[in-house]
């Protein structure tokens, strides 16, 4: 193999040194075809920095930790520029990519940009975290115009994603390809038979975007009309109180974990009758493909790359965005019919092959996808 371009990666994502044996499995075959470093944040208790990770602390005041992040951004990627002489830089979301823009204009050299879109940015100020977002949304969203229109070079997760990039840019995403996930937690194990008690499981984070709010108008229909019926909502964010109040609601039919690890996860899959996703605009949606491989079918919002990996009455029911009587209609009819849970969950785990993926192929994508951007840049 040609010798390893050196690669930047800069992201607000919060990592712990050492890496836990199931984020290494990444970082560990990125390592096999780039010479890399990556830019990112702490999570407490970690140690600052290792051969291969800079990490910042969390800043005080908390509130500030994201914008103060942000602001420091481009002075930390400029000093990895010089001392790293990058090839590349590949940044998480067109924020960080403005970042990038600005540290490398006052940079030693100017390597060229890679900008990853994971989802439809425009959710970061409007659906996401505290509602005074909402202020920085027009400014935000020609920020992220114009860097994907500067970018040297962008990649997808899923075709939604890619016709985010399209829309601005006129062309699809250079690459479009799924971050590798450790899955390994969910496939440890033979598929377990459907619960006897009807059980509905929602993972992720409770914020607007996730559509917490009509998730719980739905289970209000839902649950007087199946008295055994459950649902179990693993998540932390903003929209916790919406939780608490369905929980004090419906104290025998809502079960509520915080946060979970992976194995864990999957064994609330294995005692649930079906996922369900009510998000308005989900990037690719990784805990569909987690559901995959337990053998769980899915009742999801028809948006976004939920589109990618969900055919409607295949692997699972679709509905309309923000239609919470059509979310609560199906959620009942699926948990209320054993047979029509069976089929659409044996169906969901055939199509998990579609989508398992590897370190090893998610490192030659990444390669592939630098290749052809320090091409660009010297051609």
């Amino acid at each position: 193999m040609a010798e390893r371009p050196r690669v930047l990666f800069v992201g607000r994502g919060r990592y712990r040194l050492p890496l836990p044996d199931w984020l290494a499995k990444k970082w560990d075959a990125l390592d096999e075809v780039l010479d890399y470093r990556v830019l990112g944040a702490a999570e407490p208790g970690s140690a600052p920095s290792d051969d291969r990770f800079r990490l910042a602390p969390r800043s005080r005041p908390r509130a500030l930790d994201g914008a103060l992040f942000h602001l420091r951004l481009p002075r930390r990627i400029r000093l990895q520029i010089d001392d790293f002489q990058p090839d590349a830089i590949v940044a998480a979301d067109p924020f960080v990519g403005a970042a990038a823009l600005l540290g490398r204009r006052r940079a030693q050299v100017q390597p060229p940009l890679i900008v990853e879109v994971h989802g439809d940015w425009r959710t970061f100020t409007r659906l996401y975290g505290s509602g005074a977002r909402r202020a920085l949304a027009p400014f935000a969203d020609r920020l992220s115009t114009y860097v994907l229109q500067h970018a040297d070079t962008t990649r997808a997760l899923s075709h939604f994603t890619s016709s985010l990039i399209e829309d601005v840019r006129g062309e699809p995403a250079t690459a479009s390809f799924p971050t590798y996930s450790d899955l390994s937690a969910y496939e440890a194990r033979p598929i377990a038979a459907l619960p006897e008690r009807p059980v509905a499981l929602f993972v992720g984070m409770l914020e607007a975007y996730k559509n917490v709010d009509g998730l719980a108008a739905a289970w209000r229909r839902v649950a007087p009309v199946i008295p055994d019926a459950r649902l179990v909502i693993v998540g932390r964010g903003t929209r916790r109180h919406v939780v608490d109040v369905l929980l004090s609601e419906f104290p025998h039919q809502v079960e509520y974990h915080e946060q979970l690890l992976p194995a864990e996860v999957a064994a609330q899959l294995d005692a649930a009758t079906v996922l369900v996703l009510p998000s308005w605009p989900e990037g690719l949606g990784r805990v569909v493909i987690e559901s995959f491989a337990r053998g769980r079918g899915v009742v999801a919002t028809a948006a976004g790359g939920v589109l990618d990996l969900v055919r409607d009455d295949v692997e699972g029911i679709l509905v309309p965005k923000a239609d919470t009587d059509a979310l609560a209609i199906e959620l009942a009819r699926v948990l209320s019919d054993r047979d029509l849970a069976s089929r659409l969950g044996a169906a969901a785990h055939e199509r998990y092959a579609d989508w398992r993926s590897t370190p090893q192929l998610f490192a030659r994508q990444m390669r592939d996808l630098v290749d052809i951007t320090v091409a660009r840049g010297t051609s």
